[in-house]
C-alpha cells in the first residue's frame, strides 16, 4: 500500500445481499436503491449497477448532474431525480429518460413526474395533492423519523395513505426509507427508496447485523512512521496528548483531508489486527495512535472494516454514520480504491 495514503475497498457483494435481505423485508414491494452523493461515497455506478443485478428496480439520486452521470454507465436503468431541479435541466431530463420529483406545482411537459407529498418530514413537499395530469406516473413522501420515532412515522404513513388512497393502482406510491423498509412494514406500499442499508450500514446507528446487513465499505492504511515519546512529551498540534510514560506511537498518513475527522481522537483502529486508540488532536494528513509496543513501519492499520464499525466512529464523534460515509475522500490523489465481489450471497 506504499504507493497509496489509504486503500478503499468496495464489496459489490455485500450490496447485492442487502438489496436481497430488504427485498425479503418489503414483501410485494419494490426496492429502489438510493445512489446519490456518489452512492453515499461508496461509488453510484459500481452500488447502482450491482443493486439492479440483485433485483432493485430503480435509482434514485439528488440532482439531475448525478442522474446523467449514472445514465452514461446504466443506459437502461429507471433513474428517479429526488431532489429539486431547474427548467433549464428539463431538456437534459427529457432527453436522458429520467423521472424527477415535483414538490412545487411547476409539472413539466414530456417528463415523468413524482408528485411529492409533505406529510410531516417540513422541508420540500406538497401541502396537498394536485389533480395528476398526464405525466403523472407516482406519489412520494418522506419520512422524517422511521428511525427513531415509530410512533409519528406511523402518523405520517397514515396521512399518506389517505391521500393517495384515490390513485393507487394508477401509480407507484412510495414512502419507505431503510429504517421503514427494516422496520414499518405499514410503509412498504408499491416501492421502498433504501439508500443507508444498501451499503451495509444502520439507519439506526448499531451494529447492521441486527439487521441482517453486510457493510459494504472498508478502508485500510499502514503505519507510516513509528517512535517513542519520553514522558512529558506529546504528538500532534495543541499538545492533546502527553506521554505519561514512554509510549510507542504510530502515525498514520489519513487525517481530516481524507474524511478522518477531527471528533475522531480518542476512537479506536486495529494496528495488526488489534484495537489501539487514536490520540492527540487529528490533523489534515495524519492521525497518531498509541501502540503497545515497538511496531514496523508498513504495519497495517483498518480505519474502518475487519469488524471496526463506522456506526462505533459516528458515535464517538456525535454524528451518523451517513455523514462518516459520504466524507470520505476516495479521490486517487488521496486514496487507491479497490472493487471487489469478495462476499457469497
Amino acid at each position: 500500500m506504499s504507493a497509496w495514503r489509504s486503500e478503499i475497498t468496495i464489496d459489490l457483494g455485500a450490496v447485492r445481499a442487502n438489496v436481497r435481505r430488504l427485498l425479503a423485508a418489503v414483501g410485494d414491494a419494490e426496492v429502489w436503491a438510493v445512489v446519490k452523493a456518489d452512492g453515499y461515497g461508496h461509488g453510484a455506478v459500481d452500488v447502482g449497477r450491482a443493486a439492479l443485478g440483485a433485483g432493485a428496480s430503480a435509482l434514485c439520486v439528488a440532482t439531475i448532474p448525478e442522474a446523467l452521470e449514472v445514465r452514461a454507465a446504466l443506459p437502461e436503468a429507471r433513474l428517479l431525480v429526488m431532489g429539486p431541479t431547474r427548467t433549464a435541466e428539463w431538456g437534459a431530463a427529457a432527453e436522458a429518460r429520467l423521472e424527477i420529483a415535483v414538490a412545487d406545482g411547476r409539472v413539466p411537459e414530456g417528463i415523468p413526474v413524482h408528485l411529492k407529498l409533505d406529510t410531516g418530514m417540513g422541508r420540500r413537499g406538497l401541502s396537498e395533492l394536485p389533480s395528476p395530469t398526464r405525466e403523472t406516473v407516482g406519489i412520494m413522501s418522506h419520512l422524517a423519523t422511521a428511525d427513531t420515532d415509530p410512533v409519528f412515522a406511523e402518523l405520517q404513513v397514515q396521512r399518506f395513505r389517505e391521500a393517495v388512497a384515490p390513485f393507487q393502482g394508477r401509480f407507484t406510491c412510495h414512502l419507505a426509507n431503510s429504517a421503514a423498509a427494516l422496520r414499518l412494514p405499514t410503509a412498504a406500499f408499491d416501492a421502498t427508496r433504501c439508500g443507508i442499508a444498501v451499503y451495509g450500514l444502520s439507519p439506526f446507528g448499531a451494529d447492521p447485523a441486527d439487521d441482517g446487513l453486510q457493510p459494504v465499505l472498508s478502508w485500510r492504511s499502514e503505519l507510516a512512521l513509528v517512535k517513542q515519546l519520553a514522558p512529558g512529551e506529546s504528538t500532534g498540534y495543541g499538545r492533546r496528548y502527553l506521554a505519561e510514560r514512554p509510549t510507542w506511537i504510530g502515525i498514520v498518513p489519513v487525517g481530516y483531508a481524507d474524511g478522518f475527522r477531527r471528533h475522531l481522537t480518542d476512537t479506536h483502529v486495529l494496528v495488526d489486527g488489534r484495537r489501539r486508540p487514536v490520540v492527540g488532536t487529528v490533523s489534515m494528513d495524519a492521525i497518531a495512535v498509541e501502540l503497545q509496543s515497538e511496531l514496523s513501519v508498513g504495519t497495517p492499520v483498518t480505519l474502518v472494516g475487519d469488524g471496526l464499525l463506522l456506526e462505533e466512529h459516528a458515535r464517538l464523534a456525535g454524528t451518523i454514520n451517513y455523514e462518516l460515509a459520504s466524507g470520505i475522500n476516495s479521490s486517487p490523489l488521496r486514496a487507491r480504491r479497490i472493487v471487489i465481489d469478495a462476499r457469497a450471497g
